[in-house]
C-alpha cells in the first residue's frame, strides 16, 4: 500500500477512488467509502435521533470517567458522603466532556472517517455535518453548567478541556496530524485533567503532590493506548496524510514503542507509590506491570493483526495499575 503514502489530503473522490481499486478493500465496502465522501459535506441539517448515541460513542467515556474515579479515590476523602459530587463528576467526565470531544473530533475528521469508518454518523448520512454542532454545543452547554455546580473552579478545568479537544482536531494546530502532538492531547485530557478533576471535586483544594504526579506520569503513559488505537486507522491516515505513529514508524516500531511508554509510566507510578511507603499497592502493581510483558511479545510480533487485542485485553491492566495507584498513595 505504499501509493497511499502519496496521497494528499485534499486528494479528489476520483484520485480516492483509482487508489482504493489498488489497495486491499473488499467492494462492498470500497462502496460504502464512496458513498460517504459523497456524505461527509452536504449541506443542511438533519439529525436521525438513533444516531446522536452513535455520534457520542460511548465505548469511550470509560477512560476518563475512570480517570476522575481514581483522582477522587487518591484523596482519600470519603466517596460514601461526597456520593452526589462524584456521580456529577462521573457524567462530566463521561457522556458529557468526552462525548463532546467525539462529537467535535467526527465534524473535523469527517473525510478520514469516510474511509476508514464509513459507518459513523455523519459519512453515513444519518447526521449532516453541521446539524453535528448543535448536539457540540448542547453538550458543552449542559457540561459547564454542571461543572460550576460542581465547584467554580471546575468550570475553568471543563473549558480548558473544549480548547484541548479543538486543538486535538480542529484547525488551525488540528494536532492529531501529527501522532507525537495529538497523542499527547488525548493522553492528557482523557487521564490527566480527569484525574486532577477527581481529586479537586473532592477536596476543593489543589491535589497532593503524588496525586498530581501519578496524574502526570499516567497521560504520558497513554500516549502508547493512544498509538496502539492509531493501527485501526492506517489506509485512511496514509490517504488524508495524517502522520499517526504506525504511519510515521511503520506498525511493529509503534508497537514497541507503545510498550515502552506504557511500562515507563507504570515503572514510574510504581516507585512514587513506593515512595510514599505503600509496599503492598506497588506489589501489586509491579504484578500487573510484568503480566504485559507476554502479551506486549505477541504484541509485537504481530502488530496489525493483535494491536486491537491488545487494547482489548493489555490495557486492561494499565488502567487496573492506574486505581492501583490511586489507593496507594491516598
Amino acid at each position: 500500500m505504499n501509493i497511499l503514502n502519496e496521497m494528499h489530503p485534499r486528494a479528489t473522490q476520483t484520485t480516492i477512488a483509482e487508489t482504493l481499486q489498488q489497495v486491499e478493500t473488499d467492494e462492498t465496502r470500497r462502496q460504502a467509502i464512496l458513498k460517504a465522501l459523497e456524505n461527509v459535506n452536504r449541506k443542511g441539517f438533519y439529525i436521525e435521533a438513533k444516531a446522536i448515541i452513535k455520534l457520542m460513542k460511548p465505548v469511550t467515556w470509560f477512560p476518563p470517567m475512570w480517570a476522575f474515579l481514581c483522582g477522587a479515590i487518591s484523596t482519600g476523602v470519603s466517596l460514601s458522603e461526597n456520593w452526589l459530587v462524584l456521580v456529577a463528576g462521573l457524567i462530566l467526565a463521561g457522556p458529557l466532556m468526552c462525548a463532546m470531544s467525539q462529537t467535535m473530533n467526527d465534524y473535523f475528521d469527517r473525510e478520514v472517517d469516510a474511509i476508514n469508518e464509513p459507518y459513523r454518523p455523519i459519512p453515513a448520512g444519518q447526521i449532516s455535518k453541521d446539524a453535528s454542532w448543535i448536539i457540540t454545543f448542547a453538550l458543552i452547554g449542559v457540561a459547564f453548567a454542571l461543572s460550576y455546580w460542581i465547584h467554580p473552579y471546575v468550570l475553568w478545568i471543563s473549558f480548558a478541556s473544549v480548547l484541548m479537544s479543538h486543538m486535538y482536531s480542529g484547525p488551525p494546530l488540528r494536532a492529531k496530524r501529527n501522532g507525537w502532538f495529538g497523542n499527547l492531547i488525548v493522553g492528557l485530557a482523557y487521564e490527566g485533567v480527569a484525574w486532577l478533576t477527581g481529586s479537586f471535586a473532592l477536596t476543593k483544594g489543589i491535589p497532593s503532590s503524588e496525586s498530581i504526579a501519578l496524574a502526570v506520569v499516567f497521560s504520558l503513559g497513554a500516549h502508547g493506548i493512544m498509538t496502539l488505537n492509531d493501527f485501526k486507522s492506517v489506509v485512511g491516515d496514509k490517504i488524508r496524510n495524517v502522520r499517526s505513529i504506525p504511519v510515521q514508524l511503520g506498525e511493529k516500531n509503534a508497537a514497541v514503542l507503545a510498550a515502552v511508554v506504557m511500562n515507563t509510566a507504570q515503572a514510574v507510578a510504581i516507585a512514587i507509590i513506593a515512595a510514599k511507603g505503600a509496599w503492598i499497592w506497588a506489589g501489586f502493581a509491579l504484578l500487573l506491570l510484568v503480566a504485559q510483558q507476554p502479551m506486549q511479545r505477541i504484541l509485537i510480533a504481530q502488530p496489525k493483526e493483535k494491536a486491537v487485542w491488545y487494547n482489548s485485553f493489555g490495557t486492561l491492566l494499565y488502567v487496573m495499575s492506574m486505581m492501583i495507584a490511586a489507593i496507594g498513595i491516598r
